[in-house]
């Protein structure tokens, strides 16, 4: 489970929540509401500060590397090292199979990270992501940029992670995908948590 206390950072009033083994949780809210800090804030990829644990072992426990392999965060538009995209992905047979599962060509690893449109980077981050086999999922509008097809081959393979388990705390415009995927919804405005109902998450600060 992971576990969030009073995660505070600029922007961002202390933030308590927990989401379970198996669970997609939703995090919805007006532009510049929150929704990315939090995300960035609970990766630590940030300055921040509160208590965030994956189980028993407290972030702080670990080395920041370790942390962002089982707590794995896909920003809405990623970060490339190469200019080469297969460059980014050594596991070339795993990688082709989710390729695969995602709508998407082996090709596409020859072709320059620049020439790739946005849905293509999005869904080679996620790739890039899962195959490390993180235990939670930060995913901020993983399907914004991607048609009704490819969109629900994202959210198949999604399924597939919470049936193993894999935690979801995903940021979402669609209220649709929300309810296909999310077992609860979380609205967050001038970065302050609320749920969807409008009152405070069980066990958040006051």
């Amino acid at each position: 489970m992971l576990r969030v206390r009073d995660l505070v950072r600029p922007g961002l009033e202390p933030v308590t929540l927990g989401i379970a083994q198996g669970e997609c949780v939703a995090l919805v809210g007006p532009s510049g509401s929150g929704k990315s800090l939090l995300l960035r804030a609970i990766a630590d990829l940030d300055p921040n500060q509160g208590e965030v644990s994956l189980g028993d072992t407290r972030r702080e426990d670990m080395p920041a590397p370790q942390w962002r392999r089982r707590v794995a965060y896909v920003p809405a538009e990623s970060g490339w090292w190469a200019d080469d995209t297969g460059a980014h992905f050594p596991e070339r047979e795993r990688t082709v199979a989710l390729l695969a599962r995602m709508g998407l060509a082996e090709t596409i690893l020859a072709s320059p990270v620049a020439r790739l449109s946005t849905g293509e980077r999005q869904r080679l981050a996620l790739v890039r992501a899962l195959l490390v086999e993180p235990e939670v999922l930060l995913l901020d509008e993983p399907t914004s940029g991607l048609d009704q097809a490819a969109a629900g081959h994202v959210e198949t393979i999604l399924r597939e992670c919470l049936d193993r388990d894999a935690a979801i705390l995903m940021v979402t415009h669609d209220p649709e995908q929300a309810e296909r995927l999310a077992r609860r919804q979380l609205t967050i405005e001038g970065g302050r948590i609320r749920d969807g109902e409008g009152a405070a998450p069980e066990g958040a600060s006051q």
